[in-house]
């Protein structure tokens, strides 16, 4: 990251791009940044991957091989070398126009529509930028850079590729044929905080007795699947739960792309691996899954089941691995349920769908519901207990939802308890206590949104009116 930094702090403080004063100097500026780009890429070769450089020795050379070939240019004023320079070295060493946006603590996530359309996420609300590449050549050699870093390649033959990168962000890009609007790039920036509940009690997304029921139930080994739309933050809240795990514990973690980050010792962490270039040597989650149950794990933890690898996943919260954890896309805690069962039939599983229903129910403990709102925030909207099956029906029965007072709309909601205690054997199986407050009926929680610290990049402060949600 030192490389990354030292280019933020010298590069100017706006992300603007200043206007050209004209067609025929901005191609002049074009051609000349071009050549003298290609020129430092040939000049300096292999020396760019030189692992003996550091990476500010590395920034050192590229700036002083840039700076020497511009002093041959007449005609530059100062301001425009130095835009060249700090260019130049963005493309070489960095993702170009779009450095200052990775480096921007406050954004999410980056889109690229192409070369003229660069928006952001930043508080959970899109703002369009005036970041600029140069055009489709431009874009297309930045994507090939970011992801030629992950030994992966994207062209015509192969023109879709979704990556992680050494950071741990993620990156999906998409080229024509597949694209009718040119080259698609989208970072999923990785967070430098490490969340916890407590932190998402403090920015509004959770209440301090939903955290403490949650921390309960992960000590009691619920198995726990965590649903939400795309954007509402399920790894946030997932990587959160996952910090309440016992440090004597033993955890295997499997994601697509690796985005968690647990503080425990014991984690041993598994990631897909998409096919290579000839169409071979593709390990997908549902492979990893069955070998995780030969590593002797107390916990597994999915980063997200969207595919028959939920069938084995079930199977083995049936089959004594408590306490594991996933993700899912769903909009409510019963269509969750619903996804789960369709995922399990693809599987190719020739089992009566009640069969597949009483293997939910009794594999699944909990749904935890989060949703982004229409003012950017994203806060945990129902806490579902799973219970049993009655009929051919899957029995729910909510602990936590999210209640609007009508009375003072203007204030909000927030997540109260419902007073229903779960039934769950695994409390006292474990002999993990229910918060005292669970035994007190005349328990009620206050209605009105608290006041909420400044909100981190994960969530935005709500507003005072009514939320609307998402995905409803």
């Amino acid at each position: 990251m030192e490389l990354r930094d030292r280019l933020n702090r010298e590069r100017p403080q706006t992300l603007q791009v200043p206007a050209p004063a004209s067609a025929a100097v901005s191609d002049s500026f074009t051609e000349l940044k071009d050549r003298i780009h290609m020129a430092v890429i040939s000049d300096l070769g292999p020396r760019l991957y030189n692992e003996a450089l550091s990476e500010g020795a590395l920034l050192e050379v590229v700036t002083a091989d840039i700076r020497n070939r511009l002093t041959q240019e007449r005609g530059l004023a100062g301001a425009d070398r130095d835009r060249l320079i700090q260019e130049i070295a963005n493309d070489t060493l960095g993702h170009g126009p779009i450095e200052p946006l990775l480096q921007d603590d406050t954004i999410t996530e980056v889109m690229v529509n192409g070369p003229s359309d660069v928006w952001v996420e930043r508080d959970g609300k899109l703002t369009k930028t005036a970041v600029r590449f140069t055009d489709e050549h431009h874009l297309r050699r930045i994507i090939n850079k970011i992801v030629a870093q992950v030994g992966r390649r994207v062209d015509e033959a192969s023109p879709m590729v979704d990556a992680r990168l050494p950071d741990g962000s993620r990156v999906n890009a998409v080229l024509p044929p597949l694209s009718l609007t040119g080259p698609l790039l989208t970072i999923r920036k990785f967070s430098k905080h490490r969340w916890d509940l407590a932190d998402l009690v403090g920015i509004g997304s959770l209440t301090s007795q939903a955290r403490e029921f949650l921390e309960t139930a992960i000590h009691a080994e619920l198995n726990i699947l965590i649903s939400g739309g795309t954007g509402s933050g399920k790894t946030t809240l997932l990587n959160a739960m996952s910090s309440a795990i016992p440090q004597s514990e033993r955890i295997v973690t499997i994601e697509d792309a690796a985005e968690l980050r647990l503080n425990q010792t014991h984690v041993l962490r598994l990631e897909a691996r998409p096919k290579n270039i000839e169409g071979q040597g593709e390990i997908p989650i549902r492979e990893l899954v069955r070998n995780s149950l030969r590593m002797r794990p107390d916990r597994i933890i999915v980063g997200e089941v969207r595919g028959s690898e939920t069938m084995d996943m079930l199977q083995a919260m049936n089959t004594g691995h408590d306490g594991s954890l996933s993700t899912c896309h769903a909009n409510s805690p019963r269509d969750a349920i619903s996804r789960v069962e369709s995922m399990v039939l693809m599987a190719g599983v020739d089992f009566p769908i009640r069969a597949i229903r009483q293997q939910i129910s009794r594999a699944l403990d909990l749904v935890v519901q989060i949703e982004r709102f229409s003012d950017g925030a994203r806060r945990v909207t129902s806490i579902t207990e799973v219970q049993r099956m009655e009929g051919d029906t899957v029995t729910l029965q909510e602990i936590f939802e999210y209640r609007i007072d009508k009375g003072r709309a203007e204030l909000g909601g927030m997540l109260s308890y419902t007073g229903l205690r779960p039934t769950s054997n695994k409390f006292e199986r474990h002999a993990i206590p229910l918060p005292a407050w669970m035994d007190d009926h005349s328990f009620a929680e206050p209605r009105a949104v608290p006041e909420r610290a400044t909100v981190a990049p994960f969530g935005a402060r709500p507003s005072r009116a009514e939320p609307r949600r998402m995905g409803r």
